[in-house]
């Protein structure tokens, strides 16, 4: 993978977390700022573009061999939109206080 590749796959995975992450409602994120914010941004959509090309290419057959082409922005954005949503689910559920059980004192 060459440089122009590697800058292409970043500036897709960006693009992708961060509209997933408007368009997601409440997302799990919303309270990162600066370069951790950004930094999740990236992961999450490069692992979405990685979602959407496996949903598309892999079980659908529809679009090419590469990746992170822009050609498959829209699958890539899906796939970012369903990999922010489970994330978020899973923050939420692991991160849940404890639920206090009972009325009170004995």
């Amino acid at each position: 993978m060459d440089i122009g590749s590697l800058l292409a796959a970043a500036a897709l995975g960006m693009f992708c977390g961060v509209v997933a992450r408007v368009l997601t409602p409440g997302d799990a994120f919303r309270n990162m700022s600066g370069w951790q914010s950004w930094g999740v941004s990236l992961i999450l959509g490069l692992l979405g573009a990685l979602l959407g090309y496996w949903i598309f290419t892999g079980l659908l057959g529809i679009g090419d061999e590469d990746v992170f082409d822009w050609g498959g922005v829209i699958g890539a954005l899906i796939g970012t939109l369903i990999v922010v949503s489970l994330a978020s689910f899973v923050i939420r559920r692991v991160n849940k206080p404890p639920s206090q059980s009972g009325s009170g004192s004995v």
